[in-house]
């Protein structure tokens, strides 16, 4: 089992009841792919616990069914694409051009350094003539902090990948290309508000580098994969459990990412979200694939599976792939 599901911690569940709280899935609206665990980079805080090393992706097989899925939930409106790096996904484009031509909105999650890859030297432009969405994790504004996070180095291709993108209208007023950044914080503890600290990184990043984006998301470092590692090494686990028990604030738990997103894993497998995936906890506890569904709504009457890292999520102003909740 892992180690924060058996730490000493009240009970998600039991506190949702507590507060008269009964998260029920709604329409579904986003289609969330876990391309690929290999990445160019080895973060701190990856919960994926991507890197170089790592093989494991999609097949094609799983690429065509989620292609012929796609028409099957009439709310659905946006196909966000992570990993890994999903670029590195040898069908990456493929799933890319099908979701614009249904549509939908596509999401890259992005390292930003994946831009200068072998192979990926025209990625960027790609990305901009299809209209994507990228979302790039950029810890800070800082090359300490990055560097410390993600690498040494990291930071400076981070800001040259952030260039070229504004390059090709990311981030520019009236573009219709969309840049949004993510911080995560480095250590255990939780963001601060996320209003401030786009202030912050919009001051710093034009200042120093005359850098633009559209919005910044924080996101709470989840208590699995690397960073259980690293809390565990450092003895600081069970504080940082309490801590996030301590913050949950049922405004947020309203808002959780559960209720409207599946996620879907390298082995087709189906999750309620990314992190219950990394831990393998099903969906709503049972074992479902693609190739068990006939519709990709089915899953909207089947119950989400909670535990304890949920409190990630829930804990201050709330955590999503799109930022804050509350």
């Amino acid at each position: 089992m892992n180690a924060v599901l058996a730490a000493p911690t009240r009970s998600f569940t039991r506190t949702l009841q507590r507060h008269g709280i009964a998260l029920a899935r709604t329409p579904l609206e986003i289609l969330q792919v876990n391309l690929t665990a290999r990445c160019n980079l080895a973060c701190t805080h990856c919960h994926v616990e991507s890197g170089p090393k790592r093989h494991e992706a999609v097949d094609a097989r799983g690429i065509t069914r989620l292609i012929e899925l796609m028409d099957t939930a009439p709310a659905l409106h946006t196909l966000d694409l992570t990993g890994g790096a999903p670029e590195l996904h040898p069908q990456f484009r493929e799933l890319v051009r099908a979701g614009r031509a249904r549509g939908l909105k596509v999401i890259d999650r992005c390292n930003l350094t994946v831009l200068f890859e072998p192979g990926q030297e025209d990625t960027a432009e790609f990305l901009a003539a299809q209209g994507v969405a990228v979302v790039a994790s950029l810890p800070c504004y800082t090359p300490e902090n990055v560097n410390k996070q993600r690498g040494k180095g990291v930071f400076g291709g981070s800001i040259d990948a952030l260039l070229r993108l504004n390059a090709l209208g990311y981030g520019t007023s009236g573009s219709g290309l969309e840049l949004d950044l993510v911080y995560n914080p480095i250590g255990a503890k939780l963001p601060p508000s996320q209003a401030l600290l786009e202030n912050d990184y919009r001051q710093r990043l034009h200042d120093d580098f005359d850098i633009t984006f559209n919005q910044l998301f924080t996101i709470t470092n989840m208590p699995i994969k690397r960073f259980l590692h690293e809390l565990e090494r450092d003895g600081e686990l069970d504080a940082y459990m309490q801590l996030l028990i301590d913050n949950f604030n049922p405004r947020a738990a309203l808002g959780v990412m559960c209720r409207n997103l599946v996620s879907v894993g390298w082995d087709g497998g189906l999750y309620d979200c990314d992190f219950n995936q990394m831990l393998g906890i099903e969906l709503g506890h049972a074992r479902t694939t693609l190739w068990d569904i006939a519709r990709l709504d089915e899953i909207e009457t089947r119950p989400i599976a909670f535990a304890q890292h949920c409190y990630g999520c829930t804990a201050g102003a709330g955590s999503s792939c799109g930022g804050s909740l509350a």
